[in-house]
């Protein structure tokens, strides 16, 4: 059933069953209201002739001692007078002997003849007046003025069904309007539905349809990408590996060896690609990173930290304290962030160079920041903004030039952010920007860090 049909049967339905009512107790009240004021009359028509009785002449009541005297009859009220000593005194009708006998004062139905007669009794100086009225001219006239009353009442409740049918199809004319728009589009338009002319009601349904179709758009856009950065990044590394192989397999001795280690090598950066394009497509996508694990600082910075050799451990300067706050962010993705940042700052430095390592806490904003900062060339005021490129290489050492892109769709996967700066003594200071959860926030001992400079061991 259609979204018009459904409308328009239950409004519909819900309007004949209130207008039914209110004619139902209109009609009971309307014939409540004539019956009171034709008996009303009745009893008025009796009070009128005993008024007219108690004005005649004393002649005239002389003459009804010898005979009843006869009152012009009115159609449909038949009227009687009856003396103290119950001899009829004055009457309109004389074959309603029955109907029009005297009898206890007020109201009753009588019927004589397959008739009845609406009846009412009144006494006054000793005299009785009877007045009677059909009950079938009642009816009647009922009968008409519900006529009267019903026909407006009908061609107002089809009057009303039919504004009501073509309310519910000008309202619905948006819809229609939609729907139509939606079918002829083609299967792979991703452009925002237009809302120009869409009622306020129906632009929240179209406005979240156009984030749909946006992040779809996104989506397909980062997809199209991912296979033409892989396509475009892998056939570099295959084709070094498969010309060192040949090479390899045509050459004896010290030459196929060399010519083995330089595959291995390109198989070793294959795989280091391979395993970044991945975290960046799963980053960018919807994957849950989730754990269980709580994203504290100190232990963020000690894993992010923990799989440098010893000698890139002696060139770590890190603060004595790490502020206490959780972050809002997955552990494992807060960890591959700062070891991405903290790995650019290794290799663009110089040899034995330091590498601080420092946060700055946010607690009006509720956020973190850790700041990256090496000693190195840096690059141009211009590059800053190329660094978060995918496969942007600021130098020719080798990379997946994927690092730093992954820490941005990060930080922007979680409402943080990632700046580059040149600071005072050269160098470049990476500042990735995360956010806190509500709680408390306070500076905490980084006992777990301690001894990490003078550490010569290799991993633990």
């Amino acid at each position: 059933m259609s979204l018009r049909t459904r409308l328009v049967l239950t409004l519909g339905a819900t309007l004949l069953l209130l207008w039914g009512l209110a004619a139902a107790w209109l009609m009971r009240d309307l014939y409540q209201q004539v019956e009171a004021t034709l008996d009303q009359r009745l009893a008025q028509s009796a009070r009128m002739v005993s008024g007219l009785m108690a004005q005649l002449p004393v002649e005239v009541w002389e003459q009804a001692d010898r005979r009843a005297l006869s009152i012009p009859p009115i159609e449909g009220l038949a009227c009687q007078v009856h003396s103290p000593r119950g001899e009829i005194l004055a009457r309109t009708h004389s074959d309603m002997q029955e109907v029009l006998k005297a009898s206890a004062p007020g109201h009753a139905y009588r019927e004589e003849g397959g008739v009845t007669w609406r009846v009412f009794t009144y006494q006054r100086n000793g005299l009785t007046i009877t007045t009677a009225d059909r009950m079938d001219e009642r009816d009647l006239l009922m009968r008409n003025v519900l006529e009267v009353a019903v026909v407006p009442f009908v061609v107002a409740l089809a009057g009303s069904l039919l504004a009501l049918w073509i309310g519910v199809v000008r309202g619905l004319a948006p819809l229609e309007r939609l729907r139509d728009a939606l079918a002829r589009r083609h299967p792979d338009a991703l452009a925002p539905v237009a809302t120009h002319g869409v009622p306020h009601e129906i632009r929240p349904l179209v406005d979240t349809l156009n984030a749909l179709l946006a992040r779809i758009q996104q989506a397909i856009v980062r997809e199209q990408r991912f296979t033409n950065d892989a396509a475009h990044e892998l056939r570099t590394p295959l084709t070094a590996i498969k010309t060192h192989l040949q090479v390899a397999r045509r050459v004896e001795g010290e030459a196929a060896r060399r010519a083995l280690d330089h595959a291995e090598e390109g198989v070793a950066r294959l795989s280091c690609t391979l395993d970044q394009l991945l975290m960046l497509a799963r980053v960018e996508g919807r994957v849950h990173f989730e754990d269980g694990e709580v994203s504290r600082a100190a232990d963020v910075v000690e894993l992010a930290l923990r799989d440098a050799s010893a000698s890139e451990r002696a060139r770590f300067a890190l603060p004595e304290a790490w502020p206490d706050g959780e972050l809002a962010v997955p552990r494992e993705l807060a960890i591959t962030a700062l070891r991405n940042l903290v790995d650019n700052a290794l290799r663009h430095g110089p040899e034995g160079s330091p590498v601080a390592v420092t946060s700055r806490l946010d607690a009006a904003n509720g956020m973190l920041t850790f700041c990256v900062r090496d000693h190195g060339p840096g690059v141009e005021e211009a590059e800053l903004e190329q660094l978060s490129r995918r496969f942007w290489r600021a130098s020719s050492r080798q990379g997946s030039g994927l690092g730093l892109a992954i820490v941005a769709a990060i930080a922007e996967r979680f409402g943080g952010r990632l700046a580059f700066c040149r600071p005072e003594g050269g160098g470049l200071e990476a500042r990735l920007t995360l956010p806190l959860t509500t709680g408390p926030v306070r500076p905490a001992r980084q006992e777990s860090l301690q001894g990490i400079n003078d550490n010569d061991e290799g991993e633990p």
